[in-house]
């Protein structure tokens, strides 16, 4: 039971620690050609995503071309690209792992703002999650913590016993002299 409960921890925690740090979103100003890189540490992982041109229904007249966004992968192949949009969103599989280059390309010269949002979401295989050996050192820290908590819990009780037992006893002379 308790090999089953370390595995599932261990998943928990290494999902939790690729979502914190695999999620980026920022925002870029593009007047011609702007590139966002992002590392992508497994083949196979899913990148996805979504940007939003702002603000472009007031700038954009109805002849705006949109921007073209590209994403290549380290081997410089193209792995999804988009033309003439306002934004959308996007999801594939990594073909391989490195460093991937998303770009956006204004054909205009009016500087355009856009809302960018990337993940690169891993799912773990059985390797990669930690053994039941690797907890034994964190399970015996637990342990000692836990006993160097009961032994500073026990004093407090003890010494609220004793500061207990002190007080009654400056009090019994001064009741007994109160009654006579």
């Amino acid at each position: 039971m308790e090999k089953r409960w370390g595995k599932k921890w261990a998943l928990i925690c290494l999902f939790l620690f690729n979502w914190a740090r695999n999620v980026s979103s920022l925002s870029v100003t593009v007047s011609d050609m702007e590139c966002v890189y992002e590392y992508v540490l497994y083949e196979g992982d899913t990148i996805s995503g979504n940007f939003v041109v702002v603000d472009h229904d007031i700038f954009w007249s109805s002849d705006h071309p949109g921007i073209d966004f590209t994403v290549t992968s380290p081997g410089g192949n193209t792995v999804h690209s988009l033309k003439g949009t306002s934004g959308d969103k996007f999801e594939f599989k990594a073909p391989r792992s490195g460093m991937y280059k998303f770009c956006f390309h204004n054909p205009y010269s009016t500087p355009e703002t856009i809302a960018f949002y990337i993940h690169v979401g891993h799912i773990p295989t059985d390797h990669d999650l930690a053994k039941d050996e690797h907890f034994n050192p964190i399970n015996v820290k637990i342990a000692e913590l836990r006993e160097a908590l009961e032994s500073v819990t026990a004093e407090q009780k003890y010494l609220k016993a004793r500061d207990t037992r002190h007080r009654h006893s400056k009090l019994l002379p001064f009741s007994a002299f109160a009654l006579s």
